[in-house]
């Protein structure tokens, strides 16, 4: 499958097990030398002036991720932390 990350970014993730919504990409941890994607950055779900912070922000890696749909991202129930500057 091909994607880019322009139509990524605009697609909900989900948590299957609960339901949860976490939010959309905002951006994509990559590992230069092999050109693999490592891991989803979500945006901290700690309120709306969180969105001007990025120490918080919640890191999913990509072995959780169960289907990339038309419009949403589905992730298995993995332990959701921040990501820690």
């Amino acid at each position: 499958m091909l994607a880019l990350y322009s139509c990524l970014k605009n697609k909900e993730v989900i948590n299957i097990t609960d339901g949860r919504r976490l939010g959309c990409i905002i951006d994509l941890e990559i590992d230069a030398c092999c050109g693999k994607i490592l891991r989803i950055v979500l945006p901290s779900q700690d309120g709306f002036f969180s969105s001007f912070s990025s120490k918080n922000n919640i890191c999913i890696p990509w072995e959780n991720i169960e289907r990339v749909g038309d419009d949403i991202i589905l992730v298995r129930d993995c332990d959701i932390r921040p990501r820690k500057k």
